[in-house]
C-alpha cells in the first residue's frame, strides 16, 4: 500500500514542476514576442532612417548644384560690373 500512496505524490509532484515549467516557458514565449515586435519596430524606424537620408542627399545635391550655378552667375556679374566701369571711364574721357 506504500507504493499505492506513493504513486499519487509522485504523480502530483510530477504535475506540479510540469506546471512550473509551463509557467515559465510561457513567461519566456512572452518575453521572446515582446522582443521580436521590439526589433520589428526598430526595423521600421531604420527604415524610416534610411529613406529620410537618402531625401537628405538629394536635397544636399540640390543645394550644391545651386550654388554651382549662384557662384558663375556671381562671377558673370562681377565681370560686367568691371566692364561698365570701363565704360564708364571711357565715357568720361571721351566726355572731357
Amino acid at each position: 500500500m506504500a507504493s499505492a500512496e506513493s504513486q499519487p505524490r509522485f504523480g502530483q509532484s510530477v504535475k506540479g514542476l510540469l506546471s512550473e515549467k509551463v509557467g515559465s516557458c510561457s513567461g519566456d514565449v512572452i518575453a521572446l514576442t515582446r522582443q521580436v515586435l521590439k526589433g520589428s519596430r526598430s526595423q521600421e524606424l531604420l527604415g524610416q532612417a534610411a529613406r529620410n537620408m537618402v531625401i537628405q542627399e538629394d536635397a544636399i545635391l540640390h543645394s550644391e548644384d545651386s550654388l554651382r550655378k549662384m557662384s558663375i552667375i556671381t562671377t558673370h556679374l562681377q565681370y560686367h560690373v568691371e566692364h561698365s566701369k570701363n565704360l564708364q571711364d571711357q565715357l568720361r574721357h571721351l566726355l572731357k
